[in-house]
């Protein structure tokens, strides 16, 4: 909030740089920023166009796992604190149709259908690229069936089960029963359908359905009535329909939270087949999930697979103690091998105990995998229009000393566009290029070369 105050620091939101020209203490930049179809300006965030739009998707700041509506606020404590329309889905912007909900709805008058997008140059002395990175995707490793066994998820995922924002509110639900409650509604929808329906025949014939089907079963009403035969077809859909609504409802009635998590570690990384480094912040990021988890359900059973857990900064060593002793957080010592599925989408962790040289099997109510941080998908883009070379691993190449320096003089990295990294480092990294930055910018320091 503080950045988005201050008066010497200007924020381009959803914009992206095309080009980068000129060189350290002179670089010419080239931003295009896209139509958000909100006015920045004017928009108050109250969220009165999301409330009454009628056009619903998926919601990707929570992975897919909640709804989103055409007009979205990414995330609420996002700056600034405007709406943005998405022209792929909003029906306004589809051929042959017209909704214009949002527009009507707004007492700012924030919505333009006609915004453009908008390229400008900028003036700079020097450029910092913090681009983040991606988790890699679980699906390349097939036994742990990520997207095939639906109870099996990543570690952001479950980030987000845990979040009050989330799509669970803070609660911790197995995916299958998140599934069933999502489609209780259409499944009560559908019902409601088959009696209006069977209540037109009931009118038209007059006589109930359940004492017409019962003569019609007899054969009283068989032989060259049409009508009677799609009366029959529509009793047998609606008692299917409500059996079905029956078992879904006492399916949902019975939803308990997820008490038996199991973490797995090191999912791409220090893999010889996708990345041979170790990621950094997985263990500690489990291990604080586990916690989280704990302090939701105190019943919860948490076990941790990994070859071991690395807690390298300051106090971490004491943090997975801590896991241990006061939220009975289980490390085990261990490669799982595969994960199947058992009765009612159950997970079933097949993995060597390598203390014991044993190998076992643990069923689980959710499987969470610590996927590895990888370099974003834009990073070889960015690279190359900063003219900025990479490393082995497609991070961007830095010097041995000054470590953020890249092969570009007066452009620097930080964060895990460097490497993988947690939050602490990213920030003092942040700090640092900052001040290599403002050497630059004073005309002092001296410049050196990622080799």
């Amino acid at each position: 909030m503080d950045v988005g105050r201050h008066p010497n620091i200007n924020l381009l939101a959803y914009s992206e740089v095309e080009k980068v020209e000129g060189q350290a203490g002179d670089f010419r930049v080239t931003v295009r920023k896209k139509p958000r179809y909100v006015d920045e300006s004017k928009c108050t965030g109250c969220g009165a166009c999301a409330e009454k739009c009628p056009t619903v998707t998926s919601d990707e700041y929570n992975l897919g796992l909640g709804k989103a509506k055409a007009i979205y606020k990414y995330f609420a404590q996002g700056i600034p604190s405007a709406y943005t329309i998405d022209a792929t889905i909003c029906r306004n912007f589809q051929p042959g149709k017209k909704c214009g909900i949002c527009q009507k709805v707004c007492q700012a008058g924030a919505i333009d259908y006609k915004q453009e997008a908008k390229i400008f140059e900028l003036s700079v002395g020097a450029i910092i690229a913090a681009t983040g990175y991606d988790l890699f995707d679980a699906r390349r490793i097939p036994e742990y069936g990520y997207g095939r066994i639906r109870n099996v998820i990543t570690a952001l995922e479950f980030e987000r089960f845990l979040s009050a924002s989330g799509p669970t509110h803070g609660h911790v639900y197995r995916v299958t029963d998140l599934a069933a409650q999502e489609a209780l509604p259409e499944m009560e929808k559908v019902c409601q359908k088959a009696v209006k329906g069977l209540e037109r025949y009931e009118k038209q014939f007059s006589m109930t359905s359940d004492e017409f089907y019962g003569r019609y079963e007899s054969g009283e009403f068989k032989g060259g009535n049409e009508e009677y035969d799609k009366w029959a077809a529509a009793v047998v859909a609606a008692r299917k329909a409500t059996a079905e609504l029956e078992v879904l409802q006492k399916k949902v009635e019975s939803i308990e939270s997820a008490h038996r998590l199991a973490f797995i570690q090191c999912v791409g990384s220090r893999d010889i087949r996708f990345n041979k480094y170790c990621s950094g912040f997985c263990c500690m990021h489990a291990i604080k999930e586990a916690i989280i988890a704990r302090e939701h359900d105190r019943d919860a059973q948490v076990y941790i697979f990994g070859m071991d857990i690395r807690a390298v900064g300051k106090g971490f060593e004491e943090y997975r103690n801590r896991g241990a002793k006061e939220a009975g957080v289980h490390y085990i010592r261990s490669r799982v091998a595969e994960i199947t599925e058992g009765k009612n989408h159950t997970p079933i962790i097949w993995y060597e105990d390598t203390k014991e040289r044993v190998v076992r099997q643990m069923p689980v109510d959710l499987v969470i995998l610590s996927t590895a941080c990888q370099p974003s998908a834009s990073t070889r883009r960015v690279a190359e229009l900063l003219g900025i070379e990479l490393n082995e691993f497609g991070f961007y190449k830095t010097a041995s000393y000054p470590p953020l320096d890249t092969t570009r003089p007066g452009i620097f990295i930080c964060g895990c566009a460097h490497s993988p990294m947690d939050i602490p480092e990213s920030v003092a990294q942040a700090s640092s290029a900052a001040a290599r930055a403002a050497q630059v910018l004073a005309g002092s320091g001296t410049m050196r070369l990622a080799s």
